[in-house]
């Protein structure tokens, strides 16, 4: 047989089933009902469901078939109008089979009626007792240490070593007991923490300002919620604002109803893991904007320390001191407001109640199926978490969140000191402002002290201009005679500047040998290391030999030669050597013989 697709949905009077059953024969199919019993048969589907109020047969029920879409709608009327029927979300409960009245139950189900209906009965205590610590001697200690959904699961991490690294922060699980685990942890986050980080995210927090502002499905829901329950006292269906999609539903009808045999302290361990579970969740749709990626996986994990550390927690605040800390030392964005927004974002899926909360733990379910080692948590705690949320009081969820928003957490909390961080922090910030600030001012003192020097140079300059009147008729004197000086020396200049030629009417490259010859001694400076020892010493010769100097003019002090290797494709410029036209300078004269040595005359100028 195979169970169809199935929704329920409800009014004041009527509760309506629709039915998904695609190839079926439309003229055969059975249907029975009564009390809190439903049966459904199509071949080849079969339903079975177990409701959570009773219906009646009263000739008001009705059915109708739509071949198109291949689907029965049953309306049944309620026993009691206007009764409201809880949970018709937890598809696992209802397809649950009713228990037997007449048979006598198994061991296992005595005890867990018992506690069922002592959790009924009595209101739940969050404050858990606690006993002293008591070491046990090493005969007694248990072989394997106990984790997972109500710590009924021992030895899977000794059959998955190979996965164990990936999932959990923990070696060796089997053999370490509780207060081992939640010291080894501690531990592990006081070095894993950085108050560089922290600081960086505390003071550019541009980015976490911008995924603050994201809103989540929950926070319109529970707003729609707040505003109903203003204008009306009456409970309402929580389905109203929270639906569960097709592939949610599928994947409920993929679960197995089993039975949980939980004691008092277990279920305060299972309650206390849902809202570690929970807040890691938020965070993680919080810095993501809703967004699935490959970090998501670890994301969730990571921040809750019920599943990276397998911890059992023993009390609310130990719940929000461990997710505190662990998103301030482990995800990208680290910073406390993220710490109090998954907190209040966790107390309103707490208050949308069982159906909100089955939606969240779906979506995480998806999350760790979609990654290869995270899997084994789905194992562990995830599809207990699912089938066992189905089952219980919406106002157990109701007293959680009570108890969650009246638990307070403050930075002083978490253990790393982050208010003396954040001071010593804001302290260096004012000296750099400081500091700034007293640049600033010198630089603003400069430009003023230089207006002042300029000022005094204005005044120096007028003073100066009037002395300088008084020496313009000495200057005007001597402006003739600067006037031939200035021709000669630039008559001086246009020769050195000239292209470098040798005897033979050759120019030359710039690796030059450099002659001075003065009107006291002539001194040659050989510069090439190009020429060979011997011609340089012949040419040595040769030039004491062959320069003449002519008379120097009043004013002149040296002539020197310059001596200048020849290049190849030259220009030929012998006449510049050949005439005097000027009769105001040093001319030299070339022997006749044939010399690869560049000779021209310079003028120095240094004398008054």
């Amino acid at each position: 047989m195979i169970t169809p697709a199935f929704e329920l949905t409800q009014d004041p009077d009527f509760l309506t089933i629709i039915i998904k059953v695609p190839y079926a024969r439309a003229s055969e199919f059975d249907v029975y009902f009564e009390g809190e019993d439903f049966k459904f048969y199509a071949k080849p589907y079969f339903l079975r469901l177990t409701l959570p109020g009773r219906i009646v047969e009263d000739g008001r029920e009705k059915a109708s078939y739509n071949t198109d879409k291949g689907t029965f709608t049953i309306w049944l009327p309620k026993e009691i109008p206007g009764q409201y029927f809880e949970g018709l979300d937890m598809l696992t409960s209802l397809l649950a089979p009713k228990k037997s009245r007449s048979a006598k139950p198994l061991v296992e189900e005595i005890a867990a009626s018992a506690e069922l209906s002592e959790e009924e009965e009595e209101e739940f205590d969050w404050e858990i007792e606690q006993t002293p610590y008591k070491e046990s001697a090493e005969g007694t200690q248990p072989l394997e240490y106990c984790y997972g959904f109500g710590n009924l699961r021992s030895g899977v991490f000794q059959r998955l070593q190979d996965e164990l690294s990936d999932v959990i922060d923990i070696k060796d699980p089997d053999q370490t007991p509780v207060d081992e685990r939640r010291r080894k942890r501690l531990a592990a986050e006081a070095a894993k923490f950085e108050p560089d980080h922290y600081l960086a995210d505390f003071f550019e927090d541009e980015a976490i300002q911008h995924v603050l502002k994201y809103k989540p499905w929950w926070v319109d829901a529970h707003k729609k919620m707040i505003a109903l329950q203003g204008e009306s006292h009456r409970e309402h269906d929580t389905r109203t604002f929270v639906v569960l999609s097709e592939e949610e539903r599928k994947q409920l009808r993929k679960f197995t109803n089993k039975s949980y045999l939980l004691d008092k302290r277990s279920r305060h361990h299972v309650y206390l893991g849902l809202i570690d579970i929970l807040l890691a969740y938020c965070y993680e749709i919080c810095v993501n904007e809703g967004d699935k990626n490959v970090e998501s996986s670890w994301n969730i994990r990571k921040l809750s320390a019920t599943l990276c550390w397998l911890e059992s927690f023993a009390s609310m605040h130990d719940v929000l001191v461990s997710f505190g800390r662990r998103v301030l030392c482990y995800p990208l964005h680290r910073h406390f407001g993220l710490v109090t927004r998954a907190f209040n974002d966790t107390v309103m899926i707490l208050q949308l109640g069982k159906a909100a909360v089955l939606k969240c733990l779906l979506d995480i379910h998806k999350i760790f199926m979609e990654s290869d080692p995270a899997y084994i948590l789905n194992d562990l705690f995830i599809t207990d978490y699912c089938i066992w949320i189905q089952k219980i009081k919406s106002k157990k969820l109701a007293a959680l969140s009570e108890s969650l928003q009246k638990t307070t957490l403050a930075k002083s909390h978490i253990g790393f000191e982050l208010e003396e961080l954040e001071a010593a922090a804001v302290l260096v910030q004012e000296e750099e402002s400081m500091l700034k600030a007293a640049g600033t001012v010198s630089k603003q003192q400069l430009p003023s002290s230089e207006s002042e020097t300029s000022d005094s140079e204005e005044s120096s300059g007028t003073s100066s201009s009037e002395t300088e009147g008084s020496d313009s008729d000495e200057r005007e004197s001597s402006t003739s005679e600067d006037g031939k000086i200035n021709s000669l020396q630039g008559m001086l200049q246009e020769e050195r500047t000239a292209p470098l030629i040798d005897c033979n009417g050759l120019r030359h490259g710039t690796n030059t040998s450099t002659f001075e010859v003065s009107d006291e001694k002539s001194k040659v400076s050989l510069q090439s290391p190009t020429l060979p020892g011997k011609l340089v010493e012949e040419l040595e010769k040769q030039m004491h030999a062959a320069i003449r100097l002519s008379e120097q003019p009043e004013g002149l002090a040296t002539a020197s030669c310059i001596l200048q290797e020849p290049e190849e494709n030259c220009v030929s410029e012998p006449d510049r050597f050949s005439e005097d036209t000027t009769g105001k300078g040093n001319f030299l004269e070339v022997s006749s013989e044939t010399n690869p040595l560049l000779f021209l005359r310079s003028i120095n100028e240094d004398e008054d």
